[in-house]
């Protein structure tokens, strides 16, 4: 393994890079991104490189056009990729694909992946068009690269709930590998997107994470009290447009009105502050604990995700 990635911007160019690998066996790893990357990114390269030990990790930089509706931050999106390489050189990446939009889309795009219903809520309700766009060039990518492992981050859920279906459904037979979310101190989950903030606003944004710590502590004396917690943790924040706060099953269908002690749950979270759209979610266990539920507050960086 070099210290340096590979940069190669053609699929001919990742294909003579992988040739080495394909022809001993090795096998190999993917995390696909858009760039502008951080210590989030960074864990997802070294899950990547736990599952497939001395074969190559290949991380993908592109800012897909077919996953941003009009009026979104395309054209604003951070593209960083000098500071992206040597992220990636620190995180012992090998090759680095960065190709063109040409390069990804090469014609008129006829076909497209439907992810289903369950691209509907959430995101899906008010991003219409976005998981189309992902899935699809997640599935051009994956026909590029031919990755064993592909590792994606649980900040993005539903993405990666989508996808995980999408290699299934598609029989892919790519291992989907889903990876912990990373922090910062306060709890607020790492992003490309919170560079847009500024001191005022990265203040106010960590409001979401404190909404999600809130439904934890509350998480095993029921789902009202879940629900409850995160509630009373969002009235007292100001500046944050909340558009969606929803308390649903792993698989991201309806839980009953009384899960039985101990379901598993995912609360999920999205809301501006600012002009910035952030997400957040984290996992809940669903219990019957006898003492009194608290009420909301408390310092959300007290407890581990």
């Amino acid at each position: 393994m070099s210290d340096q990635p590979l940069l190669v911007h053609t699929r001919t160019e990742l294909a003579d890079a992988l040739a080495p690998a394909r022809s001993s066996g090795q096998r190999v790893g993917f995390v696909p991104t858009m760039g502008a990357l951080h210590q989030g990114h960074a864990s997802l390269m070294r899950v990547a490189r736990e599952h497939v030990h001395d074969g190559p990790v290949v991380v993908s930089i592109f800012v897909n056009p077919t996953q941003f509706a009009a009026g979104e931050d395309l054209d604003r999106y951070p593209r960083t990729l000098d500071a992206d390489l040597e992220l990636c050189a620190a995180a012992g990446v090998d090759v680095l694909f960065a190709p063109t939009t040409d390069e990804m889309y090469p014609a008129p795009g006829v076909i497209t992946v439907d992810p289903g219903p369950a691209a509907e809520i959430l995101e899906g309700a008010s991003r219409p068009t976005h998981f189309r766009g992902v899935l699809t060039v997640v599935a051009k990518l994956f026909g590029l690269v031919r990755p064993d492992v592909a590792v994606f981050g649980e900040k993005d859920y539903q993405q990666l709930a989508l996808i995980t279906a999408m290699a299934a459904d598609l029989c892919t037979g790519v291992e989907i590998v889903g990876a912990e979310t990373v922090r910062e101190p306060d709890g607020l989950a790492l992003s490309s997107r919170n560079r847009y903030l500024g001191p005022e606003r990265r203040r106010r944004a960590v409001a979401l994470s404190q909404a999600l710590y809130a439904a934890q502590r509350a998480a095993p004396y029921g789902l009202d009290a879940a629900w409850a917690n995160a509630r009373a943790e969002l009235r007292s924040a100001h500046g944050v447009d909340l558009d969606y706060l929803e308390i649903l099953s792993p698989d991201l269908t309806e839980l009953p009105a009384e899960p039985e002690p101990g379901t598993p749950a995912r609360i999920l979270i999205a809301a501006r502050v600012g002009t910035t759209r952030l997400i957040d979610n984290m996992p809940l266990t669903l219990g019957a604990a006898t003492a009194r539920e608290p009420s909301g507050g408390g310092d959300p960086t007290s407890e581990k995700e």
